[in-house]
């Protein structure tokens, strides 16, 4: 069993910047690949990015996020895992969703993961 729990997630103004983080519990062998997700109010969950974990590559970012997100994680057993939000816009307005599962499940499709988070909101106001 794997357990995560996001925080972090604020009301900001446009080109702020947040950090999420998502602590993660449970057999190490069941969140070899950690991911971000964002769901805005009427829409799908989208992917925002991934990370794997000891040498298993990554990050890896959604093309609306590239060079604005960075995913990192505090060792490679990734224990806690972090999102770090730069030049925020309006549009990444969402919960955004920690989610976990081995790496051979890992994929930018969320019916992929076993395990979730609650979730944390982050608005961005014009």
């Amino acid at each position: 069993q794997v357990e995560l729990e996001e925080s972090g997630g604020d009301s900001v103004q446009a080109g702020g910047s947040l950090r999420l983080s998502c602590a993660a519990s449970g057999a190490t062998d069941s969140r070899t690949c950690m991911a971000w997700f964002r769901q805005a109010p009427g829409k799908e969950r989208d992917w925002v990015g991934r990370i794997h974990a000891n040498n298993g590559g990554g990050p890896y970012y959604a093309d609306s996020v590239v060079d604005r997100f960075t995913i990192s994680r505090d060792n490679p057993l990734m224990n806690k895992v972090y999102l770090q939000m730069n030049s925020l816009k309006p549009e990444d307005t969402a919960i955004y969703y920690c989610a976990a599962d081995s790496a051979s499940r890992c994929s930018r499709d969320p019916s992929g993961y076993k395990y979730w988070g609650q979730g944390t909101q982050v608005t961005v106001s014009s």
